[in-house]
């Protein structure tokens, strides 16, 4: 089974980190990854950074610039990935924009991930469409999901049809806008969280954009699998570092332990 369903079907109150790879140093990646897994963080998606990050904040593209400038790419990232298996053991997630990808060859990228023990993948501008028609055989013979994103705009018939061709899980996107920016009130958002839950979707849901603390986490988690963070634990690493107190401190202070 793939690690990504094995974790949903065993339990919710799931947090997982967004960092960007290479960032705030070139070999922080696996650093980063090793804390999050010691501070008990249930899964990752490790950002692939790109020059244009249309659905990120100013936070998350100044790293994105930042580990390019330090000689980050695709090719990087998954050298830095090989052999991870033997250190971690919670889902790892991919996170980018399809430009790089297809640079580096989509079918190549998918077998290079697989062999680094990759579970899962996000590319925000990928349409669904064409990830069913083009892309997805690719992903299932690798045992890899892709993980599709719905918004407050997103109607409920196509909720539902993404909801049909989904596997592993749902990523919401809390509000309108980029990450770390909350363009919408705290009744808004539920209000869209219970459309959701109303629909009956088969896919459990992880909530993303915009949570950034304890709070935000637990209302997350009462009207869904969980909440994924970034924007927020990307700026810690910056004014804190990439050590394993400082990666535990911050994941404390969602978790409330």
């Amino acid at each position: 089974m793939n690690r990504i369903d094995n974790l949903f079907a065993q339990k919710d109150g799931l947090l997982s980190i967004y960092f960007t790879a290479g960032y705030p140093q070139i070999d922080d990646t696996r650093r980063i990854l090793l804390g999050l897994e010691k501070a008990g963080v249930d899964f990752v998606e490790i950002g692939m950074p790109f020059s244009d990050p249309l659905a990120d904040g100013p936070v998350i593209q100044r790293a994105s610039l930042d580990a390019l400038n330090n000689g980050m790419c695709v090719k990087r990232l998954i050298d830095q990935l090989d052999g991870v298996r033997s250190e971690v053991q919670m889902p790892i997630i991919l996170m980018g924009y399809i430009n790089p990808v297809l640079h580096y060859g989509f079918e190549k990228f998918v077998s290079d991930i697989k062999a680094c023990g990759v579970d899962g993948l996000i590319i925000p501008d990928l349409p669904w469409d064409e990830y069913l028609n083009t892309y997805k055989p690719l992903l299932d013979a690798a045992n890899i999901r892709f993980i599709p994103l719905i918004a407050p705009q997103t109607p409920d018939e196509r909720m539902r049809q993404i909801d049909q061709d989904a596997q592993g899980f749902i990523y919401m996107v809390a509000s309108a806008g980029i990450t770390g920016n909350i363009k919408t009130s705290e009744d808004y958002r539920t209000r869209y969280f219970e459309r959701v839950r109303s629909l009956g979707l088969r896919n459990k849901r992880m909530i993303g954009f915009g949570v950034k603390d304890s709070a935000g986490f637990a209302h997350a988690c009462r009207h869904a699998s969980g909440a994924i963070i970034g924007t927020a634990f990307v700026r810690h690493v910056k004014e804190y570092g990439t050590d394993e107190k400082s990666i535990a401190q911050f994941i404390s202070s969602i978790k409330g332990a």
